[in-house]
């Protein structure tokens, strides 16, 4: 175990956990839990002295209040060591390969239940008073017969089966840990709320590129390709992302699932934002319109919690400049 700051600093603030610290939202979750002041942070990574954690160390106030626990999910008793302490436990951690899977079962769908059981199992024997668990819409959409109209929420749920059949297995992984937590919190009565979010955009505080981000970049270096699909896309920026977790963990009177969504654009209109920033990118020729209904997720639950989003200009504009000091982009 890494331990970043004296043990004493931690004494004074409120413990909370973050699985998966290092990733792309886990980042900006403890950016935002160490910048309040009265929290301290138990960050779970596979190998705290690993470079590509060292962005977690330069937060301000991780000299004081960052401990980095050396776990896996997998691993029951390294979750249970990271999780001793804590009032609140915030699992973000979950499998995501960048390619498609040749093993889904032992390489997505097992550690997404296992990992998510072995969190809530340790956080129940610990005595944590709220555990937020970042879904995904992934969870909510992947169904063949969807609901009228084409606004989903909280109700909506994946078709297990159908995401077997369609080889949706990222999806089907979301959906069978989520389902998962709520019979655990039934079973054991574990306060649990989860948190469902689209493709998250924004700037990047780690040193690796995120799946969603690997989304919006392959449109910005497109490097030939003629055409592109122009499906419409639900997105939010990693940081209300983080403003949410943190709205699900404090707040009282929040339960159940949360839908985390703020804006459903076409790749084009997302594309044509930055474009009128940065003109000299490789951007697609054209775009091909995609056929089908699409579906616009509701955050209207969030919202009566206090959750506000920024705008679509935005998160453009710093995601792209986050890309270029990163040199992703040029």
């Amino acid at each position: 175990m890494d331990q970043a700051g004296a043990g004493e600093a931690t004494a004074v603030a409120a413990a909370v956990c973050v699985t998966g610290a290092g990733g792309f939202i886990a980042s900006w979750l403890v950016e935002r839990l160490l910048a309040r002041g009265d929290y301290a942070v138990h960050g779970t990574v596979r190998d705290p002295s690993d470079p590509k954690n060292d962005h977690l160390r330069t937060l301000d106030g991780a000299g004081e209040r960052l401990r980095l626990f050396k776990a896996d999910v997998l691993d029951y008793a390294s979750v249970a060591s990271a999780v001793a302490g804590c009032a609140g436990v915030f699992h973000v951690a979950s499998p995501c390969p960048a390619a498609k899977s040749t093993n889904p079962e032992v390489e997505l769908l097992a550690p997404a239940v296992a990992g998510t059981l072995n969190v809530l199992r340790a956080c129940r024997e610990a005595g944590v008073r709220r555990v937020v668990v970042v879904s995904s819409v992934r969870a909510i959409f992947i169904n063949p017969n969807p609901p009228e109209g084409p606004t989903m929420d909280e109700h909506c749920w994946s078709d297990e089966e159908y995401c077997r059949a369609t080889e949706s297995w990222y999806c089907l992984s979301k959906t069978l840990a989520e389902r998962e937590a709520w019979a655990y919190a039934e079973k054991t009565g574990l306060d649990v709320v989860t948190v469902c979010p689209p493709l998250v955009f924004g700037p990047l505080l780690q040193p690796t590129v995120n799946t969603s981000s690997l989304f919006l970049i392959r449109y910005l270096k497109c490097d030939g390709v003629d055409a592109m699909d122009d499906g419409v896309r639900n997105m939010v920026d990693v940081r209300d992302v983080a403003d949410a977790l943190m709205l699900a963990y404090k707040s009282p009177e929040a339960a159940g699932r949360y839908i985390c969504s703020a804006h459903a654009r076409k790749v084009s209109e997302m594309v044509s934002v930055v474009r009128s920033l940065h003109p000299n990118l490789n951007y697609p020729n054209e775009f091909v319109q995609l056929v089908g209904d699409e579906k616009v997720f509701s955050s209207e639950k969030l919202q009566r919690l206090g959750w506000k989003f920024r705008m679509l200009e935005e998160t453009m504009k710093d995601s792209v400049e986050s890309y270029m000091s990163a040199g992703i982009l040029s």
